[in-house]
């Protein structure tokens, strides 16, 4: 097989694809990844750099030690063999980092902390890819690499600024790819070519590592061809960084979004004009209903008034820090239109910048009050699209445009997800973001993945249909094994992953028999209930999931003791396999069995944190 026909094979793969490849197929890392990246076209103004075979070959060879010291098991390592990008503002140790600007060039000497949680877990850089510059627009034609083209008809814009690592996605070139999303960067890539983008909470996924833009406002952010991979490399890339001083906890009871959410949507949407996008998104709402949303128009002035601060305030000079000593040095190494941008700092003081972030506070007071009544707010990924003729014709009037929806997010502290929303007349993507408060990310994915089974469609450029509108992967084996899970593995908690990364279906939440007692492990991370029979018991809740038999086996090795699975006895008689503590993982643990599960423990945990600081 040559390097083509690899590119082809595996284009459009999914994590369970490159999962199944090697844990099913006996599919080796050296063949497949080998002949993908020797495929990888040299022209593609995508990259920026890309892996060579001795790159590729001391990753592989890190691979195999981490194999070994995992005893041989792949499900020890979620991404083994995963191919993946960065955007070339992002380090990776050895690698050039250039923010696109080759002036600015150096050699990393250390992996971001992003990129070392992905190498831990099996994953493989196959290169960096290509940005506005400084991750200074929403276009992707702002680069000495070249624009990026739209990856449906290559005269309109890719968007930016993580042009270069949406298109490598998009087309099934790596399985996911992490941008970053300053202003939308992030987001708008993603809805104009037809993917996931998923923009964090800020401080989940530490910038350590990470050219800022600007530093205060910063995300990594994941592009993937489905909700259900971007939210597994979230949790695999994401975590506390002591060595990061925006890094933040994550709170340890997550949001959850209610079945049939409160949405609130934009009382007058702009388009500018843009019938085909405002007809994209009339359809997107009237799904929304289809899936039992309701749908309440607010008032989006607050969320405009900030977006406008971003570029029409204080926060360039943030930009212009990033680039300060390149500028006083060689001015003319920056991209005129990002120069431009960047020396408008010059304009603001230090009153001026305190007294942007009191109106920054005050309107994200606003917002987070507006919002406090809905489960989620949806807006358009992007009020429309544009050539990159016109681009150049109108550099910053037509990219101010697209930040309509997407500037406001990071100022205000909130989470997004971009979703793919189907095809507009022309052919050319549209997209949706769910946007909710800090913290919401797992609860909006869990929202994200029922959204994408209902809509069906194409993962990105590809041409292959959606796992959830295959039914031979989607559907649940017929002989599955059942499993009720007590604690981390719940839905929107830390461990869900390990069940949904496996194809698991959720059946029900219920109760165990009131025969078990329920205990808060010590220093157990993520923190972790054991759950032990006892003659004085109680009901404990759970939720019941279906595996395969092969994911079964696989799920059943990654749990730690003193954890392990036996069988659990349900409310109404039934048995099932379900988690099981062995007598010494109890001894000095808290029991929590009045607290009637572990949900609600942590949020007793958490109403305690929050008087104690009253």
């Amino acid at each position: 097989m040559n390097a083509h026909n690899v590119i082809e094979a595996t284009r459009g793969w999914t994590l369970a694809d490159w999962q199944a490849a090697y844990r099913e197929h006996g599919a080796q890392p050296a063949e497949l990844l080998g002949r993908l990246v020797a495929g990888l076209q040299a022209d593609d103004p995508a990259w920026i750099c890309r892996a060579d075979a001795a790159c590729l070959q001391e990753q592989l060879d890190t691979l195999a030690r981490q194999l070994a010291q995992a005893d041989g098991d792949l499900a020890r390592l979620p991404l083994y063999g995963v191919p993946f990008a960065i955007k070339d503002n992002i380090d990776a140790a050895g690698w050039p980092t250039t923010a696109a600007c080759p002036a600015f060039a150096y050699t990393a000497a250390q992996d971001a902390d992003v990129v070392r949680r992905l190498r831990a877990a099996g994953a493989i850089l196959i290169g960096k890819t290509n940005l506005d510059q400084f991750a200074t627009g929403l276009v992707g034609t702002r680069s000495p690499h070249g624009a990026v083209p739209n990856t449906f008809d290559p005269a309109y814009i890719s968007g930016g600024s993580s042009s270069g690592s949406a298109s490598v996605v998009a087309r099934g070139l790596a399985a996911f790819a992490l941008g970053t999303d300053t202003a939308g960067s992030g987001r708008v890539p993603a809805g104009f070519n037809n993917i996931v983008g998923l923009k964090p909470s800020r401080g989940w996924l530490s910038t350590r590592g990470v050219v800022p833009a600007c530093r205060t406002l910063d995300c990594v952010s994941i592009f993937a061809l489905t909700v259900g991979d971007a939210d597994t490399v979230a949790m695999l890339a994401g975590g506390y960084d002591a060595h990061d001083p925006y890094s933040r906890h994550a709170p340890a009871m997550p949001a959850q979004l209610a079945r049939q959410p409160r949405l609130a949507i934009p009382a007058e949407p702009e388009f500018h004009g843009d019938a085909q996008a405002q007809a994209a998104y009339e359809r997107s709402l009237d799904a929304l209903r289809t899936l039992g949303a309701t749908l309440h128009p607010i008032d989006f002035a607050p969320f405009r008034q900030l977006a406008d601060l971003l570029y029409q305030g204080p926060w360039v000079a943030e930009r212009y820090a990033a680039v300060r000593a390149l500028h006083e040095r060689a001015p003319d190494a920056i991209e005129p239109v990002v120069r431009g941008i960047v020396e408008q700092a010059a304009r603001y003081s230090a009153v001026d910048a305190f007294e942007a972030e009191y109106r920054r506070a005050a309107l994200a007071r606003v917002i987070q009050q507006t919002l406090a009544g809905y489960d989620a707010m949806v807006v358009p990924t992007s009020p429309s699209i544009y050539t990159i003729a016109q681009l150049r014709e109108e550099p910053v009037a037509l990219n101010t445009r697209l930040g309509v929806y997407t500037n406001f997010a990071n100022l205000a502290d909130l989470s997004a997800l971009a979703l793919p929303a189907g095809m507009r007349a022309d052919g050319l993507p549209c997209g949706i973001t769910l946007i909710g408060p800090a913290w919401h990310d797992r609860a909006l994915a869990e929202f994200g993945r029922r959204w994408e089974a209902a809509q069906g469609g194409t993962l990105g450029a590809t041409g292959r249909a959606r796992p959830s509108a295959l039914a031979p992967r989607s559907a649940a084996p017929a002989q599955g094994v059942r499993v009720a899970v007590v604690g981390a593995h719940l839905r929107g908690m830390p461990l869900n992953h390990q069940l949904t990364s496996r194809g698991a279906r959720f059946l029900e939440a219920t109760h165990s028999a009131p025969a078990y007692r329920l205990y808060a492990l010590a220093d157990s991370t993520p923190p972790k209930p054991g759950l032990a029979r006892a003659a004085a018991g109680a009901s404990i809740a759970v939720e019941v999931w279906e595996l395969s038999h092969a994911a079964f086996g696989e799920f059943v090795a990654e749990i730690p003791p003193p954890l392990g699975i036996g069988t659990l006895e349900l409310a109404d008689g039934r048995q099932v396999k379900g988690f099981i503590c062995e007598p010494y993982g109890i001894a000095g643990a808290r029991d929590i069995t009045e607290f009637g599960g572990w949900r609600a423990y942590l949020r007793h945990q958490q109403d305690s944190v929050a008087h104690q600081g009253e």
